[in-house]
């Protein structure tokens, strides 16, 4: 391609993109999981989701009938975004499955740290409120849960295939006991505003499993 030479590059920040050169759903969702996963979604209002991202009320109902239904495809979209950060882990096999847990783990604590603990699980930040929210909701976030329990456990069972873990190990236990106590370890680290509670459920879990 021709380009003048005369034509000097801007100095500075490139200019911000318009709305309409983004993809808007995704852009809508991004700022919802920003929101959501630092407040409540009972308290989070659209208008603040859509002063983020500068994107007309209009558009919003173009693409999600109602704050339910964007609640909803905000469950969804976290979901495969967790989905894929846990088979990165627990499918990393440069590592012994135990060490693949240990990797999720500081990366976790890393993202939380980030953001200085601000922004948690948007699942068990929903999960929390549930008696506020959407019947809807009830179930997806379960079947969230169980997906995650299910990954984990995949993991806990080739630990105990290479023998780390002893082979009566139930790993669909261990698994749920590790999604209960961390979602409890990320509630605290926010309260908190430390990695400290993320780091003794994650020594106390470990302590815990029935070696091989």
């Amino acid at each position: 391609m021709h380009t003048d030479p005369l034509l000097k590059p801007r100095r500075g920040r490139p200019p911000r993109p318009r709305v309409e050169d983004v993809d808007t759903r995704e852009l809508l969702l991004r700022a919802g999981l920003e929101t959501l996963t630092e407040k409540g979604f009972a308290t989070a209002g659209i208008d603040e989701i859509l002063a983020r991202v500068r994107v007309p009320k209009g558009s919003f109902y173009h693409y999600f009938p109602s704050k339910e239904a964007f609640g909803l495809a905000l469950i969804e979209h976290y979901a495969n975004y967790f989905a894929y950060k846990l088979d990165s882990h627990f499918g990393n096999e440069a590592l012994v499955p135990l060490a693949r847990l240990d990797a999720f783990v500081a990366d976790a604590v890393a993202g939380m740290e980030r953001y200085d603990f601000k922004r948690g699980c948007l699942i068990g930040n929903l999960g929390q409120e549930m008696n506020g929210l959407p019947e809807s909701f009830r179930e997806r976030l379960t079947e969230v849960f169980s997906d995650w329990e299910g990954r984990t456990a995949a993991c806990l069972d080739a630990a105990k295939a290479q023998g780390q873990l002893a082979p009566g190990a139930d790993t669909a236990q261990l698994a749920c006991a590790f999604w209960i106590g961390w979602e409890g370890a990320v509630l605290r680290a926010k309260l908190e505003r430390s990695a400290q509670p993320l780091h003794t459920f994650a020594r106390f879990f470990a302590a815990g499993l029935p070696r091989a």
